[in-house]
């Protein structure tokens, strides 16, 4: 069921929390009878003014924003209006390979000449740039090179990030995470930068 697999695809590629799986399966499939869904993107803004996109598909639009709207108040962001910050965003694909798994010279011969944009060397390992289009062949080089990725996904980013550091980068987490749970939100995109030592604070909190 090319409908299923689309739902779950989606599901698996934005860590959508367990239950959410579940319906976005159950909408792909026509399981939950009677019921009429329409895609949702709503726009707005987190602490520190982070641009925030969210996806998803709902039966009762009004119902879905006004709880949207209130969790982005109730955590210190707004809910904008069309295009306030959806032109920020554009689909990338993005490759990340653990840093044991290769070399930065492998991977780049390899990548670079199936069509890559960039790549990025970090700490903990490396990030394959992709248009949509080069997405495909190039995780598939990578796989037949015998590099598995640890994450393989297009995704939506944005060209500009904003930094945030304690108690906003706190309170933008519990934003997304709010936004995240709701059962008509799929994915949930933003342009913040927040670091290592922040993330790891706010999963120990």
């Amino acid at each position: 069921n090319p409908r299923l697999r689309t739902a779950v695809d989606k599901a698996k590629g934005s860590n959508m929390p367990a239950d959410n799986i579940t319906r976005a399966i159950k909408k792909g499939t026509g399981e939950l009878e009677g019921t009429t869904y329409e895609d949702m993107v709503l726009e707005g803004y987190g602490p520190g003014g982070v641009a925030i996109l969210v996806e998803g598909s709902t039966a009762n639009r009004n119902r879905a924003v006004s709880e949207i709207r209130h969790i982005f108040t109730k955590h210190g962001g707004n809910l904008g209006g069309a295009g306030s910050v959806a032109y920020m965003f554009k689909p990338k694909g993005v490759i990340s390979i653990a840093a044991g798994k290769t070399t930065e010279e492998k991977l780049m011969e390899i990548a670079l000449d199936a069509g890559a944009d960039d790549i990025v060397s970090e700490r903990q390992g490396f990030t394959v740039y992709t248009t949509p289009h080069d997405f495909e062949k190039v995780r598939n080089a990578v796989k037949k090179a015998g590099i598995e990725p640890d994450e393989a996904e297009i995704k939506k980013l944005a060209d500009n990030n904003v930094a945030l550091e304690g108690a906003k980068a706190q309170q933008l987490l519990k934003l997304v995470e709010a936004l995240d749970d709701h059962e008509d939100v799929q994915t949930v995109w933003d342009n913040s930068d927040i670091s290592e030592a922040e993330l790891e604070a706010a999963a120990a909190s």
